[in-house]
């Protein structure tokens, strides 16, 4: 029996239980966490604007040593270090053909699958997004791991899996920041402090941070925002302000919310680039009238795990971190428990702090 937070049903708390997992069968690895991370992405699912089969274990953030593999499995062995892939590619639907495999059609098919049983009852258990991370120990299947990076301490490497592979892609793969652009960060959670670290790997000259929270200024400025602006409806004229009248050539939005998603857009100079990175729900509706479009000529996309390949673009990532571009301790203000994260979603949802990390 192992410890792990379980979600009874979408808008329940969540409880902390004991439940027991099988031995693991061919393709797969048993896995003994390290850290994980507490990502908006697992509140989304306690609320239901994200959706996957309940009861399940939640958490998709985690870094971890192998306890035993499958038949099948040779890529790790028992006793390595390694970082779950929350969204492992198929290779065979149209997405992966294109290379797009952030977008593979089948990445989330293993929530569906039951995994393991709470020991009260014997219940069956999803793995929330695949890997079930808020777990002292989960089983996954083995394209749900990547080798950990030499150098890296393991429980900062929980983040490389969701928070900075996505704040990392923003600007290297969706938006393509380039030396000198400027840029605009709306958000400074955990995924808003690594956006800010990879705008600064990527050389921006200016690079404004928004939130609602003065206390978050000090968090974002040792990230690299060279600004700070307190979100109000006068953001995108500050904004403008700080560059020039011009607006900033990328905006990157880390919230999720349809006045956010707005007000991004309008801070990017005429012919600007927006990337969403913040999920939102149904009921947020972002609207535009057709002759703005035309005449500001920027553009709006969405960015689903930062348009990343994990198998390739965590070595470089681990390059930035062994060299000192990348501080992946910085996006942390909280280590926790597992009987923590209840608290770090309330901390979430008041906007406070950057990433709590579970530690076991």
């Amino acid at each position: 029996m192992v410890r792990a937070a379980v979600l009874p049903a979408v808008g329940s708390p969540l409880e902390i239980a004991g439940i027991d997992l099988p031995d693991p069968g061919p393709g797969q690895v048993r896995i003994k966490l390290a850290a994980a991370g507490v990502c908006h992405s697992d509140l989304s699912l306690t609320n239901g604007t994200m959706r996957v089969p309940v009861p399940a274990v939640l958490g998709h953030e985690g870094a971890g040593t192998v306890v035993c593999v499958g038949e099948g499995v040779t890529h790790v062995a028992a006793g390595d270090d390694v970082v779950l892939n929350w969204a492992p590619s198929c290779g065979r639907c149209h997405a992966c053909s294109l290379g797009e495999v952030w977008l593979c059609a089948d990445a989330l098919a293993g929530a569906a699958d039951v995994y393991a049983h709470r020991s009260d009852d014997g219940s069956d258990l999803h793995p929330g997004l695949n890997v079930a991370a808020f777990a002292e120990e989960t089983v996954v299947a083995a394209n749900c791991v990547l080798p950990a990076p030499a150098g890296v301490p393991l429980t900062d490497a929980a983040l490389l899996g969701c928070a900075v592979l996505t704040g990392y892609g923003a600007i290297h793969h969706s938006a393509r920041v380039r030396a000198g652009e400027t840029v605009a960060v709306f958000g400074v959670g955990g995924v808003g402090l690594a956006t800010l670290q990879a705008a600064r790997i990527a050389g921006a000259s200016k690079i404004i941070a928004v939130d609602v929270s003065a206390e978050k200024e000090a968090l974002a400025r040792k990230a690299g925002a060279t600004d700070y602006v307190l979100a109000s409806e006068t953001t995108a004229r500050e904004i403008r302000s700080l560059t020039g009248k011009q607006g900033v050539d990328v905006a990157v939005e880390c919230v999720g919310r349809a006045v956010t998603i707005r007000t991004a857009w309008e801070s990017t100079r005429r012919g600007g680039r927006t990337t969403v990175v913040g999920i939102g729900g149904k009921d947020q509706q972002v609207t535009f009238n057709a002759l703005e479009l035309f005449h500001w000529g920027r553009t709006l996309a969405g960015c689903v795990y930062g348009n990343c390949d994990p198998a390739t673009d965590l070595p470089v990532l681990a390059e930035h971190v062994r060299a000192g571009r990348m501080d992946l301790g910085a996006l942390v203000t909280e280590r926790i428990s597992l009987d923590g994260i209840p608290g770090a979603f309330d901390a979430m949802l008041a906007g406070q702090g950057g990433r709590a990390l579970v530690i076991f």
